[in-house]
């Protein structure tokens, strides 16, 4: 059996695990967003968590953190082109998931 430090499963669910990241990871790899949108969007996380989240994913290299240094201020949240490469992962685990729903309602 695999040493589990060295597990591609693990390190993957380690970088989108937890209960938030993979529905933030999966807007943003739609497009970009500023914070009040995401938060608006995802109204059931606080600020502070998803505050939280966005900077765990920044130190895993797959999300951005964009600041136009403009005024007003406006700074924005994308997946980096690192990031971009979950995207077909994260369609793969929105498909599973309508056709798990749609088994469980069947």
């Amino acid at each position: 059996m695999e040493d589990q430090a060295g597990c591609p499963v693990k390190a993957t669910v380690g970088v989108i695990g937890g209960k938030w990241k993979t529905g933030i990871l999966y807007r943003l790899a739609r497009k970009s967003y500023r914070l009040s949108e995401l938060k608006r969007e995802m109204s059931w996380i606080s600020e502070t968590v998803l505050i939280r989240q966005l900077r765990e994913l920044q130190a895993e290299g797959v999300v951005e953190r964009i600041d136009h240094r403009q005024r007003p201020p406006k700074v924005e949240y994308a997946l980096t082109d690192y990031g971009q490469s979950l995207a077909p992962l994260l369609d793969a685990i929105a498909a599973w998931g309508q056709s798990h729903l749609s088994h469980k309602a069947g």
